[in-house]
């Protein structure tokens, strides 16, 4: 059944989101809530009856070159050098639309992804993806069934338009609990959301076990899986849900080039998915039209660049393994991570970490769940990782 047409105005009347808000969506959401957090004097970015929450960093003037900025997952060795070039080079030809570049990266991703053209839409980056499909999903109510904690870029805009979140707590190894998730799941669900490896704890659910439960739990509603980490996985792209959509169930897959390709500035990112349910997404957003062709362009360029993605991969991973090791010899309880980020819990007051960790210039998140608070650190390089350590260190001393 196609849904029906609805357009901004009809949101704000239905979810009260705020013109503000609006006018951000999708890519800025975070840094309006952090403003908004700081003007008010709000501990938290998110007000939740859930278990989950995010503290608010303090004001900082961040444009100081001694920053080192270790909260938003991002790859410290990107984007490949030939991508780079790729984008200056297609700037050139900035006077046109780059339909035709957007359709050569489309056919690489059908290639790689196992899918049919009419099963990819591309976006300005996987987030503004996530947070379409939210608003066209929960536009008149209904609840999304999560993980606690989970990525809330999609719950947040979901709840904003009228829908509930229906959280379940990650299992003790801290991979999803899936049997509670599909008991959860009722009549008026519109919509699993699995974000694996999952954010923010960096904790990978067993592919063959989540395969299993997306074909079962995707006859009742449809499942979206967030696959942006998956590349910095021990098994990267092997555990993937990208089969189910080659096979016609109702999965929803997406993947992001702002994390291993190392383009989170550049803004680019797709979802797959069963054709009517992209058209659904289509009606609210025209995806390609967000990208920019030098973007477009040093995305395909990147994708044909395996070498530089496996030597960041191995760069990354002995950073972490590092950090792991600092967090282990100094008895800090971590969740186990397959990303470039780590969680582990802090004996101290959120607010007053960040408060601490930001005063010696050093940017990370402090989040607040199972009513613990948990230090959220981004994998940077071996010497970044090192003045983090060096600053947990002096605050816990």
């Amino acid at each position: 059944m196609k849904s029906k047409q609805f357009s901004r105005r009809d949101l704000l009347k239905k979810g009260g989101l705020s013109l503000f808000t609006l006018a951000l969506m999708p890519n800025d959401v975070w840094s309006a809530n952090v403003i908004e957090a700081q003007k008010s004097n709000s501990p938290f970015l998110y007000s939740s009856k859930n278990t989950f929450n995010e503290f608010t960093p303090p004001v900082l003037n961040e444009i100081e070159d001694s920053l080192v900025i270790l909260r938003s997952n991002e790859n410290p060795y990107g984007p490949p050098p030939e991508a780079v070039k790729a984008f200056q080079n297609e700037v050139f030809k900035g006077n046109r639309y780059a339909w035709n570049t957007l359709k050569e990266l489309e056919a690489k991703i059908v290639k790689n992804e196992g899918v049919t053209p009419d099963q990819i839409l591309m976006g300005p980056g996987s987030s503004d993806l996530l947070e379409k499909v939210g608003m066209v999903f929960f536009s008149e109510g209904g609840n999304v069934v999560s993980a606690d904690p989970s990525y809330m870029s999609l719950i947040v805009v979901a709840k904003s338009v009228g829908g509930e979140w229906k959280s379940y707590k990650l299992l003790d190894d801290a991979q999803h609990d899936l049997d509670a998730m599909e008991a959860g799941v009722d009549e008026n669900t519109k919509l699993v959301y699995i974000c694996n490896p999952n954010n923010p704890t960096g904790s990978i659910t067993d592919a063959k076990k989540l395969k299993e439960f997306c074909r079962r739990v995707s006859k009742k509603v449809p499942v979206f899986v967030d696959e942006a980490y998956i590349e910095l996985s021990k098994n990267g792209i092997e555990d993937s849900m990208n089969s189910l959509v080659a096979e016609g169930e109702n999965v929803i897959v997406a993947r992001t080039f702002s994390k291993i390709h190392g383009m989170a500035g550049l803004r680019i990112g797709y979802v797959i998915g069963k054709k009517e349910t992209l058209e659904r997404i289509s009606e609210i957003t025209r995806g390609g039209m967000g990208i920019t062709g030098p973007t477009i362009a040093a995305a395909s360029t990147s994708l044909d660049n395996d070498a530089f993605l496996i030597d960041c991969k191995a760069k990354i991973t002995e950073a972490r393994d590092y950090t792991m090791s600092y967090l282990k010899a100094n008895k800090f309880s971590y969740l186990p991570s397959e990303t470039n980020f780590i969680i582990f819990e802090i004996s101290m007051d959120g607010e007053k970490f960040l408060e601490k960790i930001y005063g010696k210039n050093v940017a990370v998140r402090a989040f607040k769940f199972w009513d613990k608070n948990w230090c959220r650190v981004s994998i940077g390089t071996l010497d970044e990782m090192k003045a983090f350590t060096n600053a947990i260190s002096e605050i816990f001393a």
